[in-house]
């Protein structure tokens, strides 16, 4: 069976705390996070943007975070004012509120993949089963 894949990496500034974190990371802080998204599917679709089924994803949709948090994204925003309640702000779930959103704007069938990282040489990984 064919199978697409593609990926797509951004980076977005933001301020964030982790609560109750005993040590420097509990205190706000930023960060010049990066993000790569990948997704896969065995058949290609039409998007928000393009009528015809020619695409796994949109790459504008899938890359929706490094938009300015006041056109709906999480640039320079202040993560612990902009996630949901259930979230904290630890790169894995960020990784998981990045794939959370996301999932909701891809056609059925799209396996989706976000990686999340905070520093140079750490990342956090969420993705389908």
């Amino acid at each position: 069976m064919p199978r697409w894949k593609l990926s797509t990496e951004f980076t977005f500034e933001a301020a964030h705390y982790i609560r109750d974190y005993n040590g420097p990371c509990g205190r706000m802080h930023g960060h010049s996070y990066r993000v790569r998204v990948e997704a896969s599917a065995n058949q290609l679709h039409a998007s928000e943007f393009c009528p015809h089924p020619v695409m796994v994803a949109d790459f504008r949709t899938l890359r929706w975070a490094k938009r300015d948090v006041l056109k709906g994204g999480l640039d320079h925003c202040v993560l612990n004012e902009v996630m949901p309640e259930g979230y904290e702000t630890t790169a894995e779930m960020i990784a998981k509120y990045i794939y959370d959103k996301t999932k909701k704007q891809l056609p059925d069938g799209v396996r989706l993949k976000v990686c999340v990282s905070e520093t140079a040489n750490s990342w956090a990984e969420y993705e389908d089963d």
